[in-house]
């Protein structure tokens, strides 16, 4: 009797999620290929790195920038900033290391700041879009409407939403078994390559976390689709072309960046149904999450004048400076 119980004991402890760390699969299984991805994902790191961070200096410094549609690229590459630094880091080193491991803490951490920052993206550009909507068809309110006030708060409730959609997508692989394979086929710790290692029923799971997403997409989709909407039909009783280009300037850059977002993103999270599928979901997220956050602070700032009106600026008071500091050193 007392070694059955010990046996039942035994076994109960291995249904538990008794996995202390992961194996990362990575992009690839072909050796040869680690060291040229290396190298190229490092370049994309680097860029991504100093072209956002770069925006985000160019907004601070130049006050006339110092309006609520930077504000808002200013959160979002801020966002792809941090964002950046989730998963990239660790993807590097497992290209050079032998044996690419996650610790299960270092795992839901990385899934935990993902959700966060794909969730507070989502909401940051959902009042992007309720700016442009503002900024043409209420211009005569939108000093009132879009006050730094209304901007700070509609940020801090896009982060807050972020944080509480996270804790709650997290919150459900958490509470996953894995007692199988510990190895995940992705070069980051994402929600289906866990779902496929639990060795319980994750259904529930599964739907909670379904649900959560879908609550953030449904929700920014909708204000965003509307608010497009909305501005069409302004822009349609527009006679003059004037109006049109300008209406088209000024929401072109975040159409863009909306619909690659989505696109992209709806597309690395559909689940896989065979081995291609999963190859496929591989290619989709590189692109969602190392692209597009190379491509924001392009698309923002090649055309866009005022930005480019800023970055001369900036370039000349820094070489009148430094001129002055060559002069002074000279005396």
């Amino acid at each position: 009797m007392l070694l059955q119980m010990q046996h039942m004991k035994q076994m109960n402890m291995e249904n538990d999620s008794s996995v202390s760390e992961f194996i990362l699969m990575g992009l690839t299984y072909q050796p040869e290929l680690r060291w040229p991805l290396f190298v190229l994902f490092l370049v994309n790191y680097s860029a991504t790195v100093m072209g956002n961070l770069s925006l985000m200096t160019l907004i601070f410094l130049n006050s006339h920038l110092h309006t609520p549609m930077y504000f808002f690229i200013l959160n979002l590459s801020f966002i792809d900033f941090c964002y950046s630094f989730d998963f990239t880091p660790k993807m590097l080193m497992g290209f050079v290391s032998e044996h690419n491991t996650i610790s299960f803490t270092g795992c839901m951490t990385q899934l935990f700041f993902f959700c966060l920052f794909v969730n507070s993206e989502c909401y940051v550009l959902t009042a992007m879009a309720y700016d442009r909507y503002v900024a043409i068809c209420r211009p005569l309110l939108y000093t009132v409407v879009m006050s730094p006030r209304a901007c700070s708060l509609l940020m801090l409730a896009a982060h807050l939403m972020g944080v509480s959609s996270a804790i709650v997508h997290t919150g459900c692989i958490i509470q996953l078994r894995f007692c199988g394979s510990k190895v995940i086929n992705h070069y980051m710790c994402d929600t289906f390559p866990l779902l496929e290692l639990s060795c319980g029923s994750s259904h529930v799971n599964e739907l909670v976390s379904s649900v959560s997403v879908a609550v953030v997409v449904v929700i920014s989709s909708l204000i965003i689709v509307s608010s497009y909407a909305l501005i069409l039909v302004n822009v349609m009783h527009l006679s003059s072309s004037k109006g049109w280009s300008k209406a088209v300037s000024t929401c072109s850059s975040h159409i863009i960046t909306v619909a690659l977002f989505y696109g992209f993103g709806l597309l690395a999270h559909i689940k896989p149904s065979s081995a291609e599928s999963v190859v496929e979901r591989k290619f989709f997220s590189v692109v969602y999450t190392f692209v597009l956050p190379l491509l924001n602070p392009l698309i923002y700032s090649l055309r866009n004048k005022d930005v480019k009106l800023a970055l001369k600026r900036t370039l000349k008071r820094v070489t009148i400076q430094g001129k002055c500091l060559c002069c002074s050193h000279k005396s």
